[in-house]
């Protein structure tokens, strides 16, 4: 398959480390997609592909559809939905990584009204990184820092993406590389 974005990078990096042949990466995001749409694809789109680890990265549409189409998703039920996903795919024995949503908007200023939605949601998966004993990408934090020390003009978009949501590819390469980071640890059984 072939896919654009953090997934052709993270493809990229195997081969340049001459480890491809160990991993095959598969992406079953859709755009516009949340939580829920997750959790009702889970059958068809990872279990019956026999995953061995999955990176649950969810929650920007979540976020930004309270504020653009008011079809977001509350805290309390992106939760519910979350600990499903999680419990689902570790109840048939897949390693599980979770990943914090990154930015709507790159202003560092934290001015943007979806922030502060943004924090409580990244706080809800590390917490549950914690009870789950997960390892946890933190895009959240890595986004935030990456802003404040390259974005001193304090633009909306175009540092790391290309819309205030859509990751360009500065922001699809620093993705790649923190997904590495951890993923390239799950110890396999």
């Amino acid at each position: 398959m072939k896919y654009g974005g953090y997934i052709k990078i993270l493809q990229q990096m195997l081969v340049n480390a001459g480890i491809e042949e160990d991993y095959e990466l598969a992406g079953a995001g859709i755009s516009g997609d949340k939580v829920y749409d997750l959790f009702l694809r889970i059958e068809e789109d990872v279990l019956a592909k026999g995953a061995d680890i999955v990176v649950i990265f969810v929650g920007i549409n979540d976020v930004e559809h309270k504020f653009t189409k008011l079809t977001g998703t509350e805290i309390t039920r992106f939760e519910a939905f979350y600990i499903a996903i999680i419990e689902k795919l570790l109840s048939v024995g897949i390693k599980v990584v979770l990943c914090t949503p990154a930015v709507i908007g790159e202003n560092p200023s934290f001015s943007n009204k979806e922030d502060e939605e943004i924090d409580l949601y990244s706080d809800l998966i590390r917490m549950l990184a914690e009870k789950y004993q997960l390892p946890v990408i933190d895009l959240r934090k890595v986004f935030v820092n990456y802003n404040l020390a390259s974005n001193p003009e304090y633009k909306e978009q175009g540092i790391l993406t290309t819309d205030r949501v859509h990751l360009n590819h500065k922001g699809n390469q620093l993705v790649a590389e923190e997904m590495w980071k951890v993923v390239k640890d799950v110890k396999l059984q």
